[in-house]
């Protein structure tokens, strides 16, 4: 999910409400190398939970998605949970894209993990490279996990892709990797992914 602090067009405020009116237990909010959405959206949950203590508020994890290279192909790296202070994932939080080794799947990995952090393949069947290749390649690079439900077709009302599905819950299975669900949302509703 993106805010108006990377390419999305909602507000943290916006997109809480939504998540709460949709009924969600807990997301993360995933900027493009940003957690600002995520620092004003947990600053406006903090506030509602100290005003109502017994409000039943959705959990909000630290999330981030960094433009990442691997094996010449770009990708994009999901980071979940971690702490956003540490100074591993700071140069990662600025605002712009990594360059150069930086950029390198293996030093995003590592710098989320460093930071506590879980790393997660988003839609791995959206690149220029089968799916099968890119996260056998990620698990070389210590992926904890893969973006297994994903629209990939922009389906209205959001649904996940099923054949992507299942050939990504295949190859997670194999590895033994985590398995997300991204709606990928940048516009002005959590139930589309544009």
């Amino acid at each position: 999910m993106h805010t108006i602090y990377s390419d999305g067009q909602l507000t943290p405020e916006e997109l809480i409400s939504q998540a709460v009116t949709l009924g969600l237990k807990g997301f993360a909010i995933t900027d493009h190398h940003s957690t600002r959405g995520y620092q004003v959206a947990q600053e406006w949950l903090d506030d509602k939970r100290e005003q109502s203590p017994n409000n039943s508020l959705p959990h909000l994890w630290t999330g981030v998605e960094i433009t990442s290279s691997l094996s010449g192909v770009e990708v994009h790296i999901l980071g979940y949970g971690f702490a956003p202070e540490h100074p591993a994932i700071i140069p990662y939080l600025q605002g712009v894209r990594p360059l150069g080794e930086n950029a390198q799947v293996v030093k995003v990995v590592d710098a989320i993990h460093q930071a506590g952090g879980l790393t997660v393949l988003a839609h791995p069947a959206r690149y220029r490279r089968p799916a099968s290749e890119l996260i056998t390649k990620a698990v070389t690079a210590r992926i904890d996990g893969v973006e297994a439900y994903y629209a990939y077709n922009n389906p209205k009302p959001w649904k996940t892709s099923y054949k992507e599905t299942k050939e990504v819950e295949y190859l997670a299975e194999q590895y033994s990797l985590y398995t997300t669900c991204g709606t990928d949302s940048h516009g002005m509703s959590l139930l589309y992914r544009i």
